[in-house]
């Protein structure tokens, strides 16, 4: 089995799959296989024991181990017809949509206020912060985007950012608010203006003069979130740094609804801007805020009314 999983997983990344998580567990299961001296074809018996190895994980993390098994059996069954493909649904659902918390723009402005306080008050660290979720807010980047910046990414003669190689591989162009780029024109000047940081490549660097990380950024936004009160044990669940992103798509439809604009070219070009491969994907970022909601029962109101 393990040899079988390895020639699925190149020829799988020769098509441009990255498969890094999937891919390990995928091996686990190939191991587990050969471990236990399975022979033949895989089987949904075969596929579910594996799936369940965790027994104090959730049904939820057995669903989606069962999915990586299910997409590799599907693969193999036109080579081994004896092959069985674990049915859909037989262990639950392996996704559950967790729902954003859409920012209001004076949660926005006080997110980006409380990041100029971070310490030391001296140094490039707040203003750091403040721009990046400032970037976050106004462009509704991907958080990995945003730190993988690099100087030559940021026209700021054209107002353009370069996107690359984010997720499946894809590529663009973003462009920039006015006052965005003046925002990251300024960070860009008082940056090169610290000791050591002049020829760091990355945009937004650390104090090492190195790209920011991911968990460093997380547990930055946790600090701040504590301060503003939104702390986890509330009603609804905290907002995350990735509900900037919610909050970008369902206010530009917002503000699409309240100009009457149509929306059937406009979508497509949020699903681009987004650097989304489909429009359906962008879809899912949509949540219905009562403003929102508001303003398409207003549009729907008059369409029914002109008829």
């Amino acid at each position: 089995m393990v040899s079988l999983v390895e020639g699925y997983l190149a020829l799988r990344r020769k098509l441009g799959a990255a498969l890094e998580i999937e891919g390990r567990q995928l091996l686990g299961f190939a191991r587990y296989a050969d471990g236990i001296g399975h022979r033949g074809p895989i089987t949904t018996d075969l596929a579910i024991s594996w799936a369940k190895l965790p027994a104090l994980a959730s049904p939820l993390y057995w669903a989606r181990r069962l999915d990586i098994v299910r997409r590799f059996a599907r693969h193999r069954l036109p080579y081994d017809p004896q092959t069985q493909v674990p049915p859909e649904g037989i262990l639950g659902p392996s996704y559950r949509r967790k729902h954003p918390y859409i920012y209001s723009e004076e949660e926005i402005g006080a997110l980006i206020g409380a990041a100029t306080k971070l310490s030391p008050p001296d140094g490039l660290r707040p203003y750091t912060y403040a721009t990046l979720l400032g970037l976050l807010a106004s462009t509704g980047l991907r958080i990995g985007e945003a730190l993988r910046l690099t100087r030559g990414d940021v026209d700021f003669t054209t107002g353009l950012l370069r996107v690359s190689e984010t997720k499946f591989h894809k590529s663009r162009l973003v462009p920039l608010h006015p006052s965005t780029t003046k925002a990251l024109l300024a960070y860009a000047q008082k940056r090169d203006c610290q000791p050591g940081l002049a020829g760091t490549k990355a945009f937004f660097p650390s104090d090492l003069a190195t790209s920011l990380k991911y968990d460093q950024v997380r547990s930055t936004f946790a600090c701040i979130r504590q301060r503003l009160g939104w702390a986890s044990g509330q009603a609804r669940r905290p907002p995350r740094l990735h509900d900037l992103r919610h909050t970008f798509a369902c206010r530009r439809l917002l503000t699409w609804y309240r100009e009457g604009v149509p929306l059937d070219h406009k979508v497509p070009a949020l699903s681009t801007y987004l650097g989304h491969v489909g429009v359906i994907t962008t879809y899912w970022y949509f949540t219905a805020v009562p403003d929102l909601m508001a303003a398409a029962a207003e549009r729907f109101e008059r369409y029914a009314g002109g008829r």
